[in-house]
Formats: C-alpha cells, sequence, structure tokens
C-alpha cells in the first residue's frame, strides 16, 4: 500500500523507481508477477456473463546505468486486445537517458505518456481495474501502457527541480512504425509540481498531427490531475478532455483511498467517461479493499457497478495478487 502511495507520487513527479533488485553498480532489475480471478455479470437481458482466472502479465524491468548514461527495458507480456495470454515476452518499452547536473535530461525511444492520474502497471494502481471504459476507453486511460497507441516512440527533453517537472515529447504518430511520415511527429508536454506541503499537481497536453482519417482520427488530449495526503488518507482527482473525430470528449475520476492499518486499506473511486457525441457513456463505482500480505505481495479485492451506454448495467468482483520484486 506504501508502496503504491510512493508509485504515484514519482509518477506524477517524473522520477525514479520505488524499489529495485541491484545486480552490479551498472545493472539493476525489478518487475511483477499479477494474476487475478474476476466475474462479470451482464444485465443486458443475454447470456453475456464471464469470468476468468490466471496471470495476467508478467513484467521483468532492466534498469542500466554506466557513464551518466541510463536505459531501461521493460520486457512483458501482457494480455492482447483479445484477452488472450501472450506467452511470448514483448519490448513494451525500451529508451535511454542522459541526465546534466542542471536538471535538463534527453530520452530517445519508447515510452509510456507522463499523462495520466493511473500510472502504468498494476503495482502502482489501488484497484484492480482502470477508471474508464466503453469502446474509447483506452483514450482516457492515459497511463495504460499496455493499450494500444499508449506507447509513444521518440524523443523526450525534461527538466527537473526539487518541486517542478517538465517534459516535451515529440513521438512517431505510430509507435510500431519507427519512421516519421508526413507531419505524423506528435507532440506531448507534461508537467508537474510538489512545491506545495502534501499536494502533487500535475497535467499537460498532447497533440496529435495524424492524417486524421477515419482510420486515423486526430486524437488530441488536455489532462489535469492532483493527489493530496491529509493524515491517512490519499485523494486523487483528474479530468481529461479529449478532442476525436472532430467532437469534444470528457473523462473525470474522483479516488480515495484510506489506510485502516499499516497493511489493510479501502480505496473508493468514481469515474465517467463520454465519447462520441453522448453515444457512448460509462459511469463507474468502485470499491477496492488492499492488503500488503508481505512487503512484496498485495492482494486487491474489487467490486465495481458499471453503466454503459444503451443502459447497459453490469457488476465486476476481482481477487488480484500482485507480487512485486
Amino acid at each position: 500500500m506504501k508502496k503504491k502511495i510512493m508509485a504515484l507520487f514519482m509518477a506524477l513527479s517524473m522520477v525514479g523507481f520505488v524499489s529495485a533488485i541491484d545486480v552490479n553498480d551498472n545493472l539493476a532489475i525489478q518487475g511483477f508477477v499479477d494474476g487475478s480471478y474476476n466475474h462479470t455479470d451482464i444485465d443486458d437481458g443475454g447470456n453475456n456473463d464471464s469470468q476468468s482466472l490466471g496471470i495476467d502479465e508478467v513484467e521483468v524491468d532492466f534498469l542500466f546505468n554506466a557513464g551518466g548514461v541510463s536505459a531501461e527495458l521493460h520486457l512483458d507480456n501482457d494480455n492482447g486486445d483479445d484477452g488472450e495470454q501472450d506467452r511470448n515476452f514483448d519490448i513494451e518499452q525500451v529508451h535511454m537517458s542522459y541526465t546534466l547536473e542542471n536538471g535538463l535530461s534527453v530520452t530517445l525511444g519508447r515510452f509510456g505518456s507522463a499523462l495520466g492520474l493511473e500510472r502504468e502497471d498494476p503495482g502502482g494502481l489501488y484497484t484492480y481495474s482502470r477508471a474508464y471504459g466503453g469502446a474509447d476507453g483506452d483514450d482516457f486511460n492515459l497511463g495504460n501502457v499496455d493499450a494500444a497507441n499508449n506507447v509513444q516512440e521518440g524523443l523526450r527533453v525534461g527538466y527537473s527541480s526539487d518541486v517542478f517537472g517538465l517534459t516535451a515529447s515529440f513521438v512517431n504518430e505510430d509507435e510500431n512504425s519507427g519512421a516519421l511520415e508526413d507531419d505524423d511527429l506528435d507532440l506531448e508536454v507534461a508537467i508537474s509540481y510538489t512545491g506545495i506541503e502534501n499536494l502533487t499537481l500535475g497535467g499537460g497536453i498532447y497533440i496529435d498531427n495524424g492524417p486524421n482519417t477515419v482510420a486515423d482520427p486526430e486524437t488530441d488530449v488536455v489532462n489535469i490531475h492532483a493527489a493530496y495526503t491529509a493524515g491517512k488518507a490519499l485523494v486523487g482527482l483528474e479530468y481529461t478532455e479529449v478532442d476525436k473525430n472532430d467532437e469534444e470528449n470528457e473523462g473525470y475520476l474522483f479516488l480515495v483511498d484510506y489506510d485502516v492499518s499499516d497493511k489493510l486499506g479501502v480505496a473508493l473511486r468514481y469515474s465517467s467517461n463520454e465519447s462520441g457525441a453522448g453515444n457512448d457513456e460509462y459511469d463507474k463505482i468502485t470499491i477496492a479493499p488492499n492488503y500488503a500480505i508481505t512487503e512484496s505481495l498485495g492482494a486487491i479485492l474489487e467490486y465495481s457497478d458499471i453503466d454503459s451506454a444503451n443502459d447497459v448495467n453490469s457488476d465486476l468482483i476481482a481477487l488480484e495478487l500482485t507480487f512485486t520484486f
């Protein structure tokens, strides 16, 4: 639970790692194994209920540091969009960075977005599921690097101080192509501020300079988020506006996580996103007790009530175990 708070703050301020295993002076390794049971009861008059049990994702990250240059290689076998388990490890992220003494840094490679309150992997989440869903849910789940189009490939320039962080990313419109075509150089700018005690502010924009076709529409994003700690409680807020297909779509979430003890916490989240001129609405209420079984093994029990398009209601019950190293 404490690791998740640290992961959230580090992600928002765009610095460092929570923990890693040092192999030698130049190499460290971290990662996780994530598995779950989930059951979804869909109230649509049909027989569309679903359930699954198994390993959801395995990831191993190699962290290199030599001669003032750092590099990361993230290998994982996350489930694909079709829900089938990928038994082969793929390169989720790979990038190298050079940081100057004045706080400036340059990163080249494949990396995740610096926007969004819910960050990359299960070890950094308070819940089993992510906040947003529906046909365009991935447009709002900005920090989910396992979603299609949420990994960028290009150049990121950053600056960080004790209380302020800024990054500007110049990336390929298609992160899988490895080449620039026409005006396909997209721009993401992200900022963070931690100068007020117990408060972290973040946000930014993503400007898509793609061809704006039906198959590849422009998707420009504005994101604002904040996290505040008050005693044993952490409060998170987020608002995201997505301009896609010449329509302004929006999503927002409100999250509270309360530490009952050093091991037990309870997360409560309300989230909503709307796309397609109001034809795809998705509202979600989640309650998720989380328990630290050991320093490295955590459990989350989640219940979510979901209202989606055409007034279809569904209930999700899930139990997740995540081992981090």
